[in-house]
């Protein structure tokens, strides 16, 4: 399907002027990303679709409808969830962020040995501690990669039950703490070969598209719910 598509007419981008809609009078000056390769942004190339990873797409929409943002993105590939919060926290704290995105785990799910309540752990200890320098945080349930055409059979039922897993978990703690969460996970385009890299691990320019349209969506939910009136 992707293949048939550009940015301009998939029916899950955003449309000429969503984002600055959604994104109108935003109060967040100070970005900061933390994670892994999600977060740094591999965006492997789809025709018809810039080649922009999720979260510099994110940033350059809040920049366009207010212009001045400051943006750090500390992604790192192949960190599993106590390696981002290691390295990561103390220079996001740092930076003074208004508004935060933090987006690991998958790694650990990519392993049998996947310990939910252990990450479950680091994620919290991540968002409370953003949180507590007045940070928004959003929290996400990705993709499940297990519907790549690029993973093997044979681990393709235990991988999507640990993603799941994975993002089920991550929702319920965004509930719980009260975070800006995104679920990827069920998304309807989630069967589209077309999401994923070729390696069995990442998205496409497709996905990082569909995933930033969905968060400016999430955000644009969050600014109405509160009026746009500048309050928590």
């Amino acid at each position: 399907m992707a293949a048939t598509l550009t940015e301009a007419t998939d029916p899950h981008c955003l449309r000429a002027g969503e984002s600055a809609r959604l994104l109108a009078g935003h109060p967040w000056r100070r970005f900061v990303v933390l994670g892994d390769s999600v977060a740094e942004g591999l965006c492997e190339p789809v025709d018809g679709y810039p080649q922009v990873q999720w979260a510099d797409r994110i940033a350059a929409e809040l920049d366009a409808a207010r212009p001045g943002l400051a943006y750090l993105n500390l992604g790192l590939r192949g960190l599993r969830a106590h390696e981002v919060r290691a390295a990561q926290l103390g220079p996001a704290v740092a930076f003074g962020p208004e508004l935060a995105l933090v987006v690991c785990g998958g790694n650990d799910a990519f392993s049998r040995g996947y310990d939910a309540e252990a990450v479950d752990a680091e994620l919290a200890a991540m968002v409370t501690g953003l949180q507590a320098v007045g940070a928004d945080v959003i929290t996400v349930g990705m993709f499940d990669v297990s519907r790549s055409p690029a993973v093997p059979e044979r681990v393709r039922e235990s991988l999507g039950e640990r993603m799941r897993r994975l993002a089920a978990h991550t929702r319920a703690l965004g509930e719980r703490l009260g975070t800006l969460h995104v679920h990827l996970t069920d998304h309807p385009a989630v069967a589209e070969p077309g999401l994923y890299s070729g390696d069995g691990r990442h998205g496409s320019a497709r996905s990082d598209a569909i995933a930033a349209a969905e968060t400016i969506r999430r955000l644009g939910a969050h600014l109405a719910a509160r009026g746009r009136a500048g309050t928590p």
